[in-house]
């Protein structure tokens, strides 16, 4: 071991500065001298992707598990540690120490960009997964970085917005995940929110970094920024930032050294931040640590582990009996046919956008597994339906191939302007998003360069093609030596795209043929100073026809009709919200119309968030299958036929219309500011109070199996006899859980705290504990619970006049000094302890008394 505090008083001012601020994208600086050596970071919500950015450069492939609203279906903390257990393995085979997961900002609104990304509407259910995930990661000598801290729910202007949110409500809802985080999980990083908060950016309110997660919680990790994230020197030093986030610097580093140069930064600020850093590296081993490469390791274990959480977290929402019985699980015995519907059937949509895209190691369809897992005696018909792509689809890789014969498209990176010829590296790229970013690939320098990248693109039908370009900087577009895109001439407006770096899609529609081979060329201008240039290349044919109509003639001749709908990872992704619930394109439509020609009709609901649901009543059976990972089709597979039973239960309510959620009306912000108006009431609490029925209750989900949920019986005596505790103390209770059915199945115990006749505003009930039970047929099994007076308690933010100093006059004003020592505080009254199955479905409650006022730390 090192002794940390003597190796940072070897260390000069500039190197203890240095320490501070990133070396690359991906890593941090090293001081050879004394022997720190440089720690590599990787992003990681959906895998351990390593030293690269989303879908840029020659990616290695890595495990792609199930998104986070998926892992948070699963409402099973057993599971999540095993996940965090794999991503902590394929961290380190990225040559990586710290992951840049999880995320548990909170589902507010449906619309949110990312909610595929965080676990829950639920603060408890996302903090207690977040803890199970952070110990299975760092049991690797990984740090976690729980994110963001705090008020990160919305796209709309990210990296400036001002949530204005109460204190209350920050402590019992926001901030409750990342205490759990640090709490119960331990976990070694925490990455503060490009946002403000009530006026403030996270990365430097001493309030927020020091007062509240190192004072109160103990917190003994390091603060990182959010990439490019602002933050002044001082306002950040102060608070107690350690690391920003990438390079080049801009707050911390060099400037962090002149700071305390001159006096605007105290130098002890600046020791604590090095030893902080130091003292979590040493703790990891990474102080010792050779340069490692990033190399794949494709385990079968881990196949099966990301397959099995896939199928634990699809939730079956509706289940009708058709002919007198349940629709699911299908039969292969009774089915001759199968007609498999819908634009997500064929193309696996594993993974939402921005920073949590990978590599995965695999894709497989739920097309392609139906097929595998059927005989040739079983007819599988299949249509589209109609397309979804919110931009055209990009080239994939098996339609490009270089001169050479591999797949993708060969660049080569010429110095300064076209025409010049000194050649600085070339390499090939797997498809056509052809985005080069200096220091993350060889030879590339960050600006002053240009590129040309070409490949051999086949189709496998002749006719009409839209070809598109999404540009970061200006590029024109040729197809056998005639230009069709340029964005050299006239220069597109901004779009969505990459983060709101890439421009308005630009299209044009060229005629291919079929049996012959067509040169793309893209040569881009990448003269200017930014990080990343290039483009992205799209092409798809010109659909024909009915497509609608043909998936409505499968549907009529198949004995099922197996519709998948949903969105991609360019409706759903960082960097901009969803504007409506409504599926994209026609697949209401199409849903009604298969219904309609199919009694026998199953829809798969292939997104990470909520959409609209008009049509529920239309179909038979209803499963939400997230953005399941790279085992996807084949977990969706071993539900529909049974192999599997459906474990996840809702972890966000789904709306009947998106003008019943709580946030509507202060979504996504406006005049810089986005205001939490709902304050407590988020998700199904604003349902609760409001008295408004969802489409579907959070926490709800169906099995195959059936389950009896017993009374709880109440371990101490005084508790089961009289109803009584003490404030200060805990209630423990076991309930007795039977699986009644035929069939293994799974059951999600859920218990809710509602206080009767409360003296302050509180939601009617909340989650306070949860416990996932696999049993066998005839099985029982007792779920033990303990609840602490932290789960009785509400956040009192401190009387404004309480120990307040005498009036004072000035003039003819008088005011007080406020006091906002705030306090968790439990009332003393009648508390129900419900015992549900979803929060709309209450097994049995237990009425409680607690004696006294008390005020918990």
């Amino acid at each position: 071991m090192r002794d940390i505090q003597q190796l940072v008083s070897e260390l000069t001012l500039d190197e203890k500065a240095l320490l501070t601020s990133g070396a690359s994208m991906w890593t941090t600086q090293g001081i050879d001298r004394v022997g720190i050596p440089s720690v590599t970071v990787t992003d990681g919500p959906a895998g351990a992707r390593g030293p690269t950015l989303p879908a840029i450069g020659a990616q290695v492939p890595t495990l792609c598990i199930p998104c986070g609203s998926a892992l948070g279906a699963t409402f099973d903390t057993e599971l999540i540690e095993q996940i965090g257990n794999a991503l902590g393995h394929q961290t380190r085979t990225r040559g990586a120490r710290v992951l840049l997961a999880p995320t548990v900002n909170l589902h507010r609104s449906p619309l949110f960009g990312r909610n595929f990304e965080c676990y829950s509407e639920d603060p408890v259910l996302s903090g207690h997964l977040a803890a199970a995930f952070i110990r299975g990661v760092q049991s690797h000598g990984v740090a976690t970085t729980v994110k963001h801290l705090v008020g990160n729910e919305t796209e709309f202007e990210r990296l400036t917005i001002d949530t204005v949110i109460d204190e209350r409500t920050l402590r019992e809802v926001y901030l409750l995940p990342f205490e759990i985080a640090v709490r119960e999980g331990r976990t070694l990083g925490i990455m503060t929110s490009y946002n403000r908060v009530n006026g403030s950016y996270c990365a430097e309110s001493p309030w927020l970094l020091r007062d509240i997660v190192r004072g109160e919680w103990g917190f003994e990790g390091f603060f990182v920024t959010d990439w490019f994230a602002g933050a002044t020197t001082e306002g950040a030093a102060q608070a107690g930032l350690d690391l920003e986030m990438p390079a080049p610097a801009r707050a911390y580093g060099k400037f962090l050294a002149q700071a305390v140069t001159q006096g605007r930064v105290d130098e002890a600020d600046l020791d604590r931040a090095a030893i902080t850093l130091l003292s979590v590296f040493e703790r990891l081993g990474a102080l010792d640590d050779e340069p490692m490469a990033s190399h794949p390791i494709d385990l079968p274990e881990h196949r099966a582990l990301a397959r099995r959480a896939a199928a634990s977290s699809i939730v079956l929402l509706k289940n009708s009996p058709v002919a007198g019985t349940p629709l699911l699980p299908l039969r292969t015995q009774d089915l001759t046919s199968i007609a498999v519907i819908g634009p997500n059937a064929e193309r696996a949509r594993i993974m939402g956008g921005g920073s949590a895209e990978v590599r995965p190691h695999h894709r497989t369809s739920i097309l392609s597994s139906l097929v595998a897992r059927l005989d040739e005696t079983v007819v599988v018909r299949h249509e589209s339906g109609g397309s979804i792509d919110k931009s055209t689809p990009m080239i994939d890789g098996g339609d490009v191939m270089t001169d050479t014969g591999s797949p993708g498209f060969h660049v080569r990176v010429f110095d300064g302007t076209p025409g010049s010829g000194v050649e600085l590296t070339t390499f090939d790229r797997p498809d056509g998003r052809l985005l080069l970013a200096g220091r993350n690939e060889p030879g590339v320098p960050t600006s002053g360069y240009h590129f040309i990248a070409d490949g051999l693109v086949s189709v496998a039908h002749s006719g009409a093609y839209i070809v598109s370009l999404v540009q970061v900087s200006p590029c024109q577009l040729s197809i056998d030596g005639r230009v069709v895109i340029d964005g050299v001439t006239e220069t597109p407006p901004r779009g969505e795209a990459f983060f709101g770096m890439g421009s308005e899609e630009m299209t044009a529609v060229v005629e291919l043929q079929a049996g012959r081979t067509h040169r793309f060329e893209l040569e881009c201008d990448a003269g200017n100073k930014q990080w990343v240039h290039g483009a992205q290349i799209g092409l798809a044919p010109i659909e024909t026809g009915d497509p609608i109509q043909r998936a409505v003639d499968i549907a009529r001749q198949s004995d099922v009709a197996l519709v998948v709908v949903g969105t991609t990872n360019d409706w759903e992704s960082e960097g901009h919200n969803r504007r409506t619930l409504a599926l994209p394109g026609h697949q209401e439509e199409l849903i009604r119309r298969v219904a309609a020609a199919n009694a026998r009709t199953v829809v798969l609901v292939n997104t990470g968030a909520p959409i609209a649901m008009d049509w529920a009543d239309d179909v038979a059976a209803i499963a939400q299958i997230w953005f399941g990972g790279q085992e996807m089709g084949d977990a969706v597979i071993d539900v529909v036929f049974g192999q599997q039973d459906p474990g996840g239960r809702l972890p966000m309510t789904i709306p009947d219309t998106i003008e019943h959620t709580p946030a509507f009306g202060n979504f996504p912000g406006e005049h810089g500011q986005i205001r939490y108006g709902e304050g407590l009431l988020i998700g199904h609490r604003w349902f609760e109070a409001r008295q408004l029925l969802p489409r579907f209750p959070f926490g709800h989900g169906l099995s195959y199996a059936s389950f009896d949920v017993q009374e709880p019986r109440a371990d101490n005596l005084e508790i089961a006899t009289n109803g009584a505790i003490d404030g200060t103390g805990s209630l423990s209770f076991s309930v007795p859980v039977t699986n009644e059915g035929e069939r293994a199945g799974a059951h999600v115990v859920q218990i809710y705290i509602a206080p009767i006749s409360p003296r302050v505003h509180r939601p009617l009930q909340e989650l306070k504990a949860f416990a996932k039970v696999h049993l066998a047929p005839g099985e029982t099994t007792q779920v033990r619970f303990e609840l602490g007076p932290r789960d009785f308690a509400y956040w009192d933010p401190g009387d404004a006049y309480r120990n307040a100093l005498q009036p004072q006059v000035t003039g003819e004003r008088s005011f007080r000094t406020l006091d906002r020592s705030g306090r968790w505080v439990v009332d003393p009254g009648l508390y129900e302890v419900r015992i549900a199955s979803s929060s709309a479905d209450i097994d049995h409650t237990m009425t409680i008394t607690i004696h006294g006022s008390n005020i918990t730390d």
